[in-house]
């Protein structure tokens, strides 16, 4: 059986971002550390007669906020996992924080318990961009985080930074890339800001760059970012050599992952090669009441369906993927997208119709590419 990874979420922020269209819940009474933690292992313990016997390669636990439980409940939930599940000698266990949410001797805590592997929202170093985005924490406080993330003892660590932020020129968008440069990661998470459904500024959108002044940003800080040995192997991921990080390698591979909390999402591959879905209540409360099903609902994928959800990650890669790859992840024979294939060479957003790798036109057209494989 193939690897898989585990996906962990945890759902409240101290407060909901403006832009954020993740499943997360402002912090209320509700939240309670002990028995959301029960409800996960109940939530794995489900599933452990289909990947008990597969390794675990990546752990990740996201939201929402994870730093704002302790490491004495995550360390109960690493531990029951770690005993029931068969996790690599070399598993990759990342945690997302966000400043003003941790303070130096968690982050310590954090380590001692096995994660190995940092997040830390940033976003801005700049205060009134954080303002605007609705971030709890100023610029000193992001700076602080990150010494006090190394002092820790962790040398893996991302930092999250977006651009195209309300109000933003070049050189905003690259102080913040030198500011995060100087703390010298090894991963870096550098995104755009995307206006999502549901959001506070989906009603009422803010005032964006214009897309002379986005290219601009995008090219100048690429070039920064390779300058300082951070190589682009996502279309928002950097890292030096042999950094990337493991657990989204595998989702942009189109591997198998088990995600459990409120609104987690799965993706499994059983002994017959049938692809499902499952994904989780969304509401903590639903969650956390253990009379309800944790399952919201499940589907299995289709031949299409497979198709279609592999190049829609494996084309955000760097990287070159053969045809027997292919095979080998969708167990569809490759013959069913040569003339997809073809088309997209033709069309200059693939570099070789004998392998799956896009030119930079493709990238820049990534939609277009992926309408050919919306039908085959």
């Amino acid at each position: 059986m193939k690897p898989i990874s585990l996906y962990i979420h945890i759902p409240w922020c101290i407060q909901k971002c403006p832009y954020c269209d993740f499943n997360s819940h402002k912090l209320n009474d509700e939240m309670n550390e002990e028995l959301y933690i029960d409800c996960l292992i109940i939530d794995a313990n489900a599933h452990l007669p289909k990947i008990a016997s597969r390794q675990v390669n990546s752990v990740f636990i996201g939201g929402g906020t994870p730093s704002l439980f302790s490491a004495k409940a995550l360390d109960r939930l690493l531990n029951h996992l770690s005993d029931k599940l068969h996790f690599s000698k070399t598993i990759e266990v990342t945690l997302e924080a966000n400043p003003g949410t941790v303070e130096q001797q968690r982050f310590k805590d954090y380590f001692s318990i096995g994660i190995n592997r940092l997040s830390l929202g940033v976003q801005s170093f700049q205060d009134d961009k954080l303002k605007r985005l609705g971030r709890i924490h100023d610029a000193n406080e992001a700076i602080k985080a990150i010494a006090s993330i190394k002092k820790a003892g962790f040398n893996n660590f991302n930092i999250d930074i977006m651009h195209g932020l309300p109000d933003q020129s070049v050189d905003d968008a690259l102080f913040d890339i030198q500011t995060a440069l100087t703390f010298e990661p090894n991963h870096l998470s550098w995104y755009q800001l995307t206006i999502e459904p549901n959001t506070v500024y989906y009603k009422k959108p803010p005032l964006l760059p214009n897309e002379e002044t986005l290219q601009k940003i995008e090219q100048d800080g690429l070039s920064l970012l390779e300058d300082h040995g951070l190589k682009r192997y996502e279309i928002s991921a950097y890292a030096k050599k042999d950094w990337q990080s493991q657990h989204n390698l595998n989702y942009w591979r189109f591997g198998d992952y088990l995600g459990i909390g409120a609104g987690a999402h799965s993706k499994l591959t059983d002994n017959k090669n049938i692809v499902s879905r499952h994904w989780q209540v969304r509401q903590p409360k639903d969650y956390m009441d253990t009379s309800k099903s944790f399952i919201a609902n499940k589907k299995i994928l289709n031949e299409q369906e497979i198709i279609f959800e592999y190049m829609m990650n494996v084309l955000r890669l760097y990287e070159k993927s053969s045809l027997a790859d292919f095979e080998n992840i969708t167990n569809v024979s490759s013959e069913k997208i040569s003339r997809q294939l073809d088309e997209a060479k033709q069309k200059g957003f693939l570099k070789d119709a004998d392998f799956i790798e896009t030119t930079d036109r493709g990238k820049l057209f990534l939609n277009d590419l992926l309408e050919l494989f919306m039908s085959i």
